[in-house]
């Protein structure tokens, strides 16, 4: 089997427990994942399975979107529901046009300063391995993107929005960050993930073939004599943009190529 099955994630599962389990289900190796969810998240994951998993450095680009949960008045070291509180604050009164405006004030690229409860690496050590040791380490900001930003409802202390972002956007941060400019402190007390690139929650349970996760890409109709140089493992020469491929031969889809410079190269076959 070769393709995506999109995946609800439950809370309090890992996203390598998902991939466990359609190993087990399918029966199957080769099984890899579309941007990782923290336990206590939900929400759509993209499992690779087969040939797919070969692709996963180009669909890890997407961008995407989910449903948070910010909570304000306590600051947690982990950024979210399951830290400790390492402070608290006072809630001041915000009206809902107020807080559109501040959530609005986040749309554009922003530098964030990633979580120290993350897996990114620092001189070759995760950043939670730091924080575990209670070692101190300077964490460089980056700089993503919010698409779209729009609030869904206040309720007490908890302001639930709804965020489109870039790959590498740290919701934990977004919400301390929107505390933050309302004069207080906050946490994430709950996030799902309702959509990465194209898939989304009611992909859930299908499984996707390779040809249609690329449909959006170009094509490429090989003749008989050029389909046993590609199996050989010969370049072909192309007019086309660099890029993915989806290649067919005889109006069948048989598998995936890249272009560079306007020369073919095997990536998948099916």
């Amino acid at each position: 089997m070769n393709g995506v099955i999109v995946v609800d994630k439950e809370k309090g599962k890992t996203s390598f427990d998902e991939i466990r389990k359609i190993r087990k289900e399918f029966n199957i190796k080769k099984v890899g994942h579309i941007g990782t969810l923290d336990p206590m998240a939900t929400g759509v994951l993209p499992i690779l399975v087969g040939e797919a998993t070969k692709l996963s450095d180009y669909l890890m680009e997407h961008d995407k979107e989910y449903v948070a949960t910010l909570t304000l008045g306590e600051k947690r070291d982990t950024g979210d529901s399951e830290g400790i509180v390492v402070e608290t604050k006072e809630i001041p009164n915000v009206n809902e046009i107020e807080l559109k405006n501040v959530l609005k004030s986040f749309k554009g690229e922003i530098s964030q300063i990633p979580p120290i409860y993350s897996a990114i690496k620092v001189n070759g050590k995760k950043l939670y391995e730091y924080a575990r040791e209670g070692k101190q380490v300077e964490i460089k900001p980056r700089i993503v993107t919010i698409y779209d930003i729009k609030l869904i409802e206040i309720k007490e202390n908890n302001i639930t929005f709804k965020v489109h972002c870039s790959k590498g956007t740290y919701i934990r941060t977004l919400c301390e960050d929107i505390a933050k400019k309302l004069g207080t402190v906050g946490y994430m007390s709950s996030l799902r993930r309702t959509r990465v690139g194209n898939f989304t929650l009611e992909d859930v349970g299908r499984i996707i073939s390779i040809e249609e996760v690329l449909k959006s890409k170009q094509e490429y109709k090989l003749k008989d004599n050029e389909l046993n140089k590609l199996l050989n493992g010969v370049k072909i020469i192309t007019g086309l943009k660099d890029g993915l491929v989806r290649i067919y031969n005889n109006e069948k889809f048989i598998g995936v190529g890249e272009v560079k410079n306007k020369v073919l190269k095997r990536k998948i076959i099916i």
